[in-house]
């Protein structure tokens, strides 16, 4: 459903929102170890993310990617996705025809509409923090 690079992206942001409460930083082989990801790729996927202002990132001997504690609230996994993928997911067709649209429908473009739009609701409205407490507790991981 995501592209590889955005699923990355949600991970690392959901690892590196993990060590927020720390306030700490953290290093690219770090988070490319945590979420079973090349270190070149995620590095580029992290760039996306400072740039979109949902990372912070610093140079230098310890420096790294963090996310301040009080923002976990305010980044939603909507902005993840936009930063990596755009909206291309919500308004692509679901079969990958090139001319589908209401006018001009696929068989399953009412149905695809459903799934669309509660996708997009999640979302929208599921943020870094509530995503790092399974972590937290156990009963959600990262990686296989």
């Amino acid at each position: 459903m995501f592209s590889k690079s955005c699923e990355y992206a949600i991970r690392a942001a959901i690892f590196i929102a993990t060590q927020a409460p720390n306030n700490a930083n953290i290093g690219i082989k770090e988070i490319a170890k945590e979420i079973d990801s090349p270190i070149a790729f995620t590095a580029k996927i992290l760039q996306v993310l400072v740039k979109n202002n949902i990372l912070k990132s610093s140079k230098g001997v310890g420096g790294g990617f963090m996310i301040f504690k009080n923002d976990l609230k305010n980044i939603k996994l909507a902005d993840i996705v936009y930063a990596i993928d755009g909206n291309y997911l919500f308004i692509k067709c679901g079969l990958g025809l090139s001319n589908c649209s209401e006018d001009h429908p696929c068989p399953v473009h009412e149905k695809f509409e459903f799934v669309k739009k509660d996708l997009l609701y999640m979302l929208e409205n599921t943020n870094l923090e509530e995503l790092t407490q399974g972590l937290k507790t156990g009963v959600t991981f990262l990686k296989y």
